[in-house]
């Protein structure tokens, strides 16, 4: 009788090894499960870049726009963005030869996704890596057909490729539609040329002119909507707007020299009450610009659909 049983629980475990076996067999093909499923095939499969990280070295990763999200497959790795910029990140190891392949994930703000399986290497030969996009670029004529952007928050529905391909547009069509809008101080000419708009985004495309022989150095520029009957502007009286996107924004150029710079920011009026104040201030200076923009010149914005978007 034992010897009996004892076959018995040999075929069973048997039936339950072969049992295992057909259905990890089954379930790394990727394409059956227990239900009505499709495959996903590899022309969805978005290619992963390989990587090597060790941990006594950190390597950087260079990106063509600022970092927005970074994912780490497992414990096993360290990044973050380097200190006072955006859109480099540093990865290292978080142990000394962990053995099992990792992924690692990133968006950056002009919407582009990149992915990597990260392994690790005593001495990686790759310790600084800039991931531009030599193939396709910003010519729309050479990405994928099937290629899906990624939609930020901050832009609602709108593609981040499309936000920059209507801010160069204007940049390049270089078209004078406002003329009355401008500001002039020891020098320095600061002129808005034109506003546009597209849904829920309005763009504004400004001068800014340097007939000095001293240089001139950006320190910031606000763009906020205050009172017009208030002399003393208090930060209750203010509603700042702050720029979703930028084009060629300089931080200052030289004597005799001249710049064109392209905002995207969310879609706003001004009450009659109320005038939008743009500054642009000198970094330790005094040749501050100051521009002033009423309702009705918002109200005359081109309609984007109207301008045609040049590609390269």
């Amino acid at each position: 009788m034992k010897q009996i049983f004892l076959v018995f629980a040999l075929i069973a475990g048997a039936i339950s090894v072969n049992a295992q076996e057909n259905t990890q067999s089954q379930s790394s093909t990727g394409d059956l499960y227990n239900g009505f499923t499709r495959p996903l095939t590899f022309n969805r499969m978005i290619p992963p870049y390989a990587l090597e990280i060790t941990f006594s070295k950190t390597v950087h990763i260079i990106f063509p726009a600022a970092i927005r999200y970074v994912d780490l497959g497992s414990i096993d790795l360290l990044a973050a963005k380097a200190d006072g910029v955006e859109n480099v990140l540093r990865v290292k190891a978080a142990s000394q030869g962990f053995r099992k392949e990792s992924n690692l994930s990133v968006i950056t703000e002009d919407g582009s996704y990149y992915t990597f399986n990260v392994k690790y290497a005593n001495e990686p030969v790759k310790l600084s890596i800039e991931m531009a996009d030599f193939l396709h670029g910003w010519n729309i004529e050479n990405r994928p057909g099937n290629e899906l952007p990624v939609y930020l928050s901050d832009l609602g529905n709108e593609s981040p490729y499309l936000v920059r391909l209507i801010m160069e547009t204007i940049h390049k069509n270089n078209r004078t539609k406002i003329k009355h809008i401008g500001s002039r101080n020891f020098g320095v000419q600061y002129l808005l040329k034109g506003i546009y708009s597209h849904n829920e985004l309005l763009f504004f495309h400004f001068q800014l002119k340097n007939t000095s022989t001293v240089s001139f150095n950006v320190d910031y520029i606000t763009f906020k909507i205050v009172d017009k009957k208030v002399a003393k502007r208090t930060a209750i009286q203010e509603q700042i707007i702050t720029p979703l996107r930028s084009y060629n924004q300089v931080t200052g150029f030289a004597g005799g020299k001249e710049e064109r710079t392209v905002f995207a920011l969310p879609k706003f009026t001004i009450p009659n009450d109320k005038q939008l104040v743009i500054e642009l201030i000198e970094k330790d200076g005094g040749r501050n610009q100051t521009l002033t923009v009423e309702n009705s010149d918002l109200v005359r914005a081109e309609v984007i659909d109207n301008l045609t978007v040049k590609v390269k």
